[in-house]
């Protein structure tokens, strides 16, 4: 009785060590990126790979985009796990995002033009990239509305660009209520996992 070898499992991806340190990476590359690889952001060209939400942190984004898929108008959608290209070397993974419909439900990330709002849940390990970096990423690729959500107490933080930058227009940890981009009156226990 003969076996035939069994070849080896190929190692995980990972991004080459000459383009991180270059930052020679761009949206095409993360978009060719194999099947196997892991949820990642591109910032600036380098590569950074998107730890897992907390349980919590995924209850807290599913029941909102949950709430923005029943309140929203009909000509936005909401969506978790889509990626925003804000430029050709930056993307971003926001937790929430509400769009506009005709965007191509094959795409792996959204155009500024698209989106309308982005919201980021907070996290230990997120603190100062979901409360600076992404919001002027964002700000600067001109998405009009930009929600934190604080987990620990939960509460609700919506901004509004501003001259290119955002501007605190509501918060509350009880019912969030805003203008803009729909009028929104959100009580922020729905979002409590």
């Amino acid at each position: 009785m003969s076996a035939e070898p069994v070849p080896p499992d190929p190692p995980p991806w990972q991004p080459d060590p000459v383009r991180q340190r270059q930052a020679a990476y761009t949206i095409e590359d993360v978009l060719d990126l194999p099947p196997d690889a892991p949820r990642v952001e591109l910032l600036d060209g380098v590569i950074t790979v998107v730890p897992s939400p907390s349980l919590d942190h995924q209850d807290i984004s599913f029941l909102l985009c949950a709430w923005l898929r029943r309140h929203a108008p009909s000509h936005y959608r909401a969506a978790i796990a889509v990626g925003v290209a804000v430029g050709v070397r930056t993307t971003y993974e926001p937790d929430v995002v509400l769009y506009r419909t005709g965007a191509s439900g094959s795409h792996h990330y959204l155009t500024p033009e698209e989106v309308v709002l982005v919201a980021e849940v907070v996290s230990p390990g997120t603190k100062r990239r979901d409360r600076i970096t992404k919001p002027a990423g964002y700000a600067d690729a001109g998405i009009a509305h930009y929600w934190r959500v604080e987990q620990d107490p939960l509460h609700v933080y919506a901004y509004r660009l501003q001259a290119g930058r955002y501007e605190l227009v509501a918060d509350s940890a009880e019912a969030l209520e805003v203008a803009e981009p729909f009028p929104v009156k959100l009580s922020v226990s729905e979002l409590r996992p």
